[in-house]
């Protein structure tokens, strides 16, 4: 399906388990909060959940401890104004 699609997947080399931690951390994420038990009729309804959840919620709202407990926007605009 990801050849099709044109994705290419990144692996990490064997035995480091850290290239891929921060994706599965934010996957991991989206299911318990978003996708698991929803139904979605066709693609579209997939891409405006997702768009509302990255967007709205995931960047905006959702406070990351790796931030500092702020969230993505904030911390950027923290970095722009210093």
């Amino acid at each position: 399906m990801l050849d099709n699609l044109g994705i290419v997947p990144s692996m990490s080399a064997p035995g480091c388990p850290y290239d891929n931690a921060a994706m599965e951390s934010f996957f991991a994420s989206l299911k318990k909060e978003q996708v698991h038990h929803r139904f979605y009729s066709d693609i579209d309804e997939v891409r405006e959940d997702l768009f509302k959840y990255i967007e709205l919620f995931y960047n905006r709202k959702r406070l990351h401890s790796s931030l500092g407990y702020l969230t993505p926007v904030a911390y950027r605009l923290q970095k722009l104004i210093a």
